[in-house]
């Protein structure tokens, strides 16, 4: 459905911050594009969803981005939206999500990636998804997950380059927005699962500070670290559905553009973890902090006191040591139905002691005072997003080794796109702020963004 005398699937863009309009096919706009078009008039929820449909099937059987997809019901959804009256409408309104396959749908399935869930048909939407929902999203479609967001990877193929994986956890939504499926997604992150997806696929990932969106309805893995956040093409759109599932965003009169802010200063932050660094992310980091340099904003090396070469090993054990209680049920009923990476993971979960997991808790706890010492000075920290670029084969998720600190931590961050690898691969870099100073972080980061293309 495409308004007169414009081509099918193509419209002319509301104009961007320093950009000209452009026109360009309705399936790669930004959220927050498409959402200005529907305000006017001159889009429809109806035609936003078409424009991803045809996307989605022309693209999905080479991608694998949905463990659940129900175009008509999606379509319902769309036009019972284009009813609303104007000046009822919510601050979403229309906006095509995808939902990742642990968060609750009540009229879709949420298997978990597990087969023991296969079919399962939760009473209720998860929090985030009703929200969503409030605000006036269309929810498309369950996203491809990894078994119980851990290590087990779906099918899904990195649009990129299907040889090679997506990453994981959020794997399917990170492919949909990648490849145009969608504008947004929601993805979870408890070692890794945002941003090194966003990372391999070339698209921006922002996992909020810990505890800034509900978990209520989704899956849990380790309730210390589990975080919800999304997946989107610009840090405006991730500003946008953040700040109204948050509730920091209400009624059109908050709804300002998203000041880009220069940093003054950003400290550059190797980790521990530096030697696992490819020479892609080397130059990707290293790449991204000259340009900024030469933009004026003065880039320290810093390196946090404290007992942050450990950090990773606590982070593995207090997530092992909470899943294993979590997935109780799991592993004692439904022990055949798990998949042998998984078993893994649990057993050495069950071989920690109590002692063991306050210890690491105790770790953690130090190393977050530190840090919060360490970064007040700055805007934000540069470090890597991942090892390097995606790796070849679906059979591997890739290491988190660069995101389980800052989720061990709290902290807010962000995948940003703007490096390709020797391989042809997106390589992201990661920008870490100060816990719960998330409004701060998406300025910076949308500024810096842009610089980095």
């Amino acid at each position: 459905m495409s308004p007169p005398g414009r081509p099918k699937g193509e419209y002319r863009s509301a104009q961007r911050e320093g950009t000209p309009s452009v026109s360009r096919p309705l399936h790669e706009w930004t959220a927050t594009e498409a959402l200005a078009a529907v305000a006017d008039g001159s889009l429809t929820a109806e035609a936003w969803l078409r424009a991803c449909l045809e996307r989605i099937a022309a693209r999905e059987p080479v991608v694998h981005a949905f463990a659940h997809l129900d175009p008509e019901r999606a379509l319902a959804e769309a036009r019972a939206r284009d009813r609303i009256p104007a000046d009822a409408r919510g601050l979403l309104h229309g906006l095509p999500m995808g939902v990742k396959d642990l968060i609750d749908t009540h009229d879709m399935p949420t298997a978990c990636g597990s087969p023991i869930y296969a079919g399962n048909r939760p009473a209720q939407d998860a929090a985030c998804v009703a929200l969503a929902r409030e605000a006036g999203a269309v929810m498309v479609g369950k996203t491809v997950t990894t078994e119980f967001a851990w290590r087990h990877p779906g099918p899904t193929a990195n649009p990129r380059n299907p040889a090679h994986t997506t990453g994981g956890s959020s794997s399917g939504s990170a492919a949909a927005v990648a490849d145009g499926m969608l504008p947004v997604a929601f993805g979870t992150q408890t070692a890794g699962s945002i941003i090194r997806p966003a990372s391999y696929c070339g698209v921006v990932g922002y996992k909020p500070s810990f505890g800034t969106l509900s978990l209520a309805g989704i899956k849990p893995l380790a309730t210390r670290f589990d975080t919800l956040g999304v997946l989107a093409r610009s840090v405006d759109d991730c500003a946008l559905v953040t700040g109204v599932l948050s509730g920091a965003l209400r009624t059109r009169r908050d709804l300002q553009p998203l000041a880009a802010t220069k940093p003054s200063r950003i400290g550059l932050w190797r980790t521990p973890a530096w030697p696992n660094a490819e020479p892609a992310t080397v130059a990707a980091v290293e790449g991204a902090a000259a340009r900024l340099r030469a933009e004026g904003v003065v880039i320290e090396d810093v390196e946090p006191a404290g007992e942050f070469a450990q950090l990773v090993d606590r982070h593995i054990d207090v997530m092992r040591y909470e899943a294993v209680r979590i997935l109780a049920f799991e592993r004692t009923q439904r022990a055949a139905q798990l998949s042998p990476e998984l078993h893994e993971e649990l057993n050495a979960g069950l071989a920690l002691t109590y002692a063991d997991y306050r210890h690491a808790l105790d770790v953690i706890a130090r190393c977050r005072a530190s840090f919060a010492d360490a970064i007040g000075p700055f805007d934000g920290f540069l470090t890597p997003s991942a090892p390097g670029e995606a790796p070849a084969g679906l059979a591997v998720t890739g290491d988190p080794v660069f995101n389980r600190m800052v989720s061990a931590l709290g902290v807010p961050c962000l995948s940003l796109p703007g490096y390709i690898g020797p391989r042809g691969m997106p390589v992201g870099v990661q920008l870490v702020g100060s816990a719960d100073a998330d409004a701060a972080l998406l300025s910076v980061a949308k500024w810096i963004g842009v610089r980095l293309g």
